[in-house]
């Protein structure tokens, strides 16, 4: 089978936007796809962030985690002349009150493979702290008590294609909700040599697409959102049969803490 790469080139408390608690909540009918999919509300999902180059236009997908730093694919091809985008939701707005950071660092895991995609994960370093506000806010790591079983619901967003077959971008952020998939049921669609650091989710009538990459895969515990996973991989049509791999964000966040304090 033909596949595609997703690619294209201080302590905070919850009343000061703490991680993983939208100030505008998100609406999910959990039956979306971004393939022909569903407008999430606008701000509901404040740590989503589009990597830009520095004239435009959109590349990849990426989530803020603290006020300085973004994690996306390591497959995205970001430079320090590029740009991330916060608190955007139409992509050609111009009234929209977006934040929009030079990058200061570009930090590829080392271990990541572009072949398999192994280890996918990349870190971004703003230039300058990003502002928090009702629709910039940072998305939570797991927390080692959390867990997130095969069949959880959890949401994905980004710009990506909403028609392979066009090409066809979306004229807003879409949203949609994924059952997470057991690599059991995994290694029926996809080889084993493409599920190291890896999770699964979707075949289940929706689907992540090309310009997707690096953008969230988050699931909901007791009224917080967790960045579960990191856009990476999916079926060269976009097939909403098919599920899409991420980027396992718990076992590369040893490596995400150690850049993060050691920069």
């Amino acid at each position: 089978m033909t596949l595609f790469w997703l690619l294209t080139c201080v302590a905070i408390t919850r009343a000061d936007y703490g991680c993983g608690v939208p100030a505008i909540k998100p609406f999910i009918s959990g039956h979306a796809r971004i393939v022909n999919g569903q407008n999430a509300v606008s701000g509901s999902w404040p740590w989503q962030v589009s990597l830009q180059y520095h004239l435009g236009p959109h590349i990849c997908g990426g989530s803020l985690i603290n006020p300085n730093w973004i994690i996306t694919a390591a497959h995205c091809p970001i430079l320090t002349c590029d740009v991330a985008v916060l608190g955007m939701y139409d992509p050609v707005s111009t009234s929209e009150a977006r934040q929009v950071i030079k990058i200061s660092k570009v930090i590829k895991h080392p271990l990541f493979d572009n072949e398999t995609l192994a280890n996918d994960v990349l870190l971004v370093k703003l230039s300058t702290p990003a502002e928090y506000n009702d629709r910039v806010s940072p998305v939570c790591l797991k927390a080692s008590s959390d867990d997130f079983p095969a069949g959880f619901k959890c949401v994905t967003s980004g710009w990506g294609y909403i028609n392979r077959g066009t090409e066809q971008f979306p004229s807003k952020l879409q949203q949609v909700s994924l059952p997470l998939i057991s690599n059991r049921e995994c290694q029926t669609f996809w080889t084993v040599k493409f599920l190291s650091s890896k999770i699964c989710a979707g075949a289940a009538g929706a689907a992540s697409c090309k310009y997707d990459s690096g953008g969230p895969l988050v699931c909901q515990k007791n009224g917080i959102w967790t960045l579960l996973g990191i856009a990476s991989a999916g079926h060269s049509k976009c097939s909403t049969s098919f599920p899409t791999l991420f980027v396992s964000v718990p076992q590369v966040q040893t490596w995400v803490n150690q850049i993060i304090s050691s920069n």
